[in-house]
């Protein structure tokens, strides 16, 4: 909302990624500062992947160390993703209402204190309730650091440089965490990996204490700021995804069929409709995702093909560590090494942004999914240590590259299609996204696996069967995925839709209208003889004042 006209009055940005587009003459930094501050916030989109990632070399430790079977064992992993998945639509928002300095620096030292502490128990719900809390906190750092990036580069080319580097930051960091993680492991403890990720954290805080400017008050706000964040909404949403997730993990344990897994199951399913719901209660400007958001031209589609890569992604690793540690008995680091090629090529793909002007996003997301169905059944037949070089190898090498290209020109094609003023809300949504799918898909697949190998007589004795079962529900939904985009992307709705000021605007002339209807009104009873009833000038600008049209004052 606009605030009353004055000489203070802040422009309306409500997300970062308008910051280009709003009026304000963007900071400027020399180039040594530019980069150096680049490579910072680079290293806190590294230390979310890692801190991620590391854990899968660490899980058969953590079960030997604190007792914990297969399936709570995916909960050290999805406590993260899901409240990192959760808060991203929050996290944005303060970012905005407040300063993204401050939730950048705060979310990064946090997860520096959380790590410490996890590095420290001994009890295993004590660890996931913390991992939970270091979702919270990574949260804070994705919006905050695309905020300040658009501030540190100004120049549309540098710039998406830059957000393309940020990104390949995120999947170099999952490979090397395999690395780091396993080193760790083998040579000291798991422990270590929390405290590396605590000592990283401190250091970037502090870089970012020293190297960032204040930042200035980007969002007009009436009243107090913590009523703007969708508290309500964001806490509906987050309860409705914890209860979906456990009900898919307990589902292998207790039973498909049985209350523990039925009752969350249904609850979750009201409370995500009880969401949507309370989102169109309340104003669009304060809304988590504002009601119109699934209604831009092929968004809905969009959003679940974006929770796709990570879904593959971390199947592969969950599976893979498991398997090659538990089954073939090959050490940590050695697994982390047979993963290189997915860092790889995850790299190398995320480079491919400018093919989306030459190609349509539908048709270079198509061939990417192509990719990921051959390389899943691959993985499929995959079923010995001796079947890497010709199964595995090139199955880590289509499907990474898949996956890294769906996540590529998905996140172009989303922001094609949204107006700017909303590119914070999208950029949350596909986020949130990527860690939906990437929790939904740890749940799945170790239930499918447990079951499986239960039916089988264990983990030893199945064999690849589990794995394999696994695989083949992955290619199901890979599956899914491209005939739904197939089917429902519409390339003739393509381009982005303009921003609602023109809408508000006609909102606005048509309240001057009614007020001129009026004014002619009075001046034919007061012509006519009858009592004058005339129109305050300052009560028709106060009532166009109080229509928001969505447009800076600047």
């Amino acid at each position: 909302m606009i605030g009353p006209p004055s000489s203070n009055t802040k422009s309306n940005v409500l997300s970062p990624a308008q910051t280009l587009v709003d009026g304000r003459i963007p900071q400027r930094f020399s180039p040594f500062r530019r980069y150096l501050l680049l490579m910072v916030f680079c290293f806190a989109q590294f230390l979310d992947s890692v801190n991620n990632s590391a854990l899968f070399s660490a899980i058969p430790a953590l079960e030997n160390s604190l007792g914990i079977n297969e399936s709570e064992s995916t909960w050290v992993i999805s406590a993260f993703q899901l409240t990192f998945a959760s808060f991203l639509l929050i996290s944005g928002r303060i970012s905005d209402v407040y300063n993204p300095k401050v939730a950048f620096t705060g979310g990064v030292a946090a997860l520096g204190v959380l790590s410490i502490g996890a590095g420290f128990v001994n009890d295993k719900i004590a660890l996931i309730v913390l991992r939970a809390l270091s979702g919270i906190a990574a949260a804070m750092t994705i919006p905050s650091a695309l905020s300040l990036l658009v501030n540190v580069f100004p120049e549309p080319t540098e710039q998406a440089r830059a957000i393309g580097v940020f990104g390949g930051c995120g999947a170099v960091g999952n490979v090397l965490g395999l690395i780091i993680g396993a080193i760790f492991v083998q040579y000291a403890s798991w422990r270590w990996v929390f405290w590396f990720v605590a000592i990283v954290a401190f250091m970037i805080a502090g870089a970012c204490v020293l190297l960032v400017p204040p930042q200035e008050e980007q969002v007009y706000v009436e009243g107090a700021r913590w009523k703007s964040l969708d508290l309500g909404g964001v806490s509906i949403l987050t309860a409705a995804l914890i209860l979906f997730i456990f009900a898919i993990t307990s589902g292998s344990s207790d039973g498909w069929g049985s209350a523990l897994v039925i009752a969350p199951l249904i609850i979750s399913i009201f409370m995500v409709a009880g969401f949507f719901f309370f989102e169109t209660r309340i104003p669009a400007s304060k809304a988590a995702v504002p009601p119109r958001t699934w209604f831009l031209p092929n968004f809905a589609v969009l959003f679940g093909t974006a929770l796709l890569p990570y879904f593959w992604w971390t199947t592969i690793f969950t599976t893979y560590t498991t398997l090659w540690q538990d089954v073939y008995h090959w050490t940590a680091i050695s697994t982390a090494i047979h993963m290189i090629p997915i860092g790889v090529l995850a790299f190398a793909m995320s480079f491919t942004g400018p093919l989306s002007r030459v190609i349509n996003p539908k048709w270079i997301i198509l061939f990417a999914e192509s990719l990921l169905v051959i390389a899943t059944i691959l993985l499929a037949f995959a079923d010995g240590p001796d079947k890497y070089w010709p199964f595995v190898f090139p199955g880590f090498a289509l499907g990474s590259a898949g996956a890294m290209l769906v996540y590529s020109h998905t996140n172009i094609a989303i922001f094609r299609t949204s107006p700017s003023s909303m590119a914070g809300t999208v950029g949350a949504i596909f986020n949130g996204a990527l860690q939906l799918g990437s929790a939904v898909g740890i749940a799945a697949v170790g239930s499918i696996e447990s079951s499986v190998e239960e039916e089988h007589g264990g983990e030893v004795e199945s064999g690849y069967t589990g794995q394999q079962a696994a695989f083949w529900f992955l290619l199901g939904i890979v599956g899914i995925e491209f005939l739904g985009l197939l089917v429902f992307y519409r390339t003739e709705k393509e381009g982005v839709v303009p921003d609602v000021a023109p809408a508000k605007a006609e909102d606005a002339m048509e309240v001057v209208d009614e007020k001129l209807v009026e004014a002619k009104l009075d001046t034919a009873n007061v012509v006519r003889g009858g009592g004058p009833t005339i129109l305050d000038v300052s009560e028709l600008v106060m009532d166009v004042n109080s229509v928001d049209i969505g447009i800076s004052p600047v």
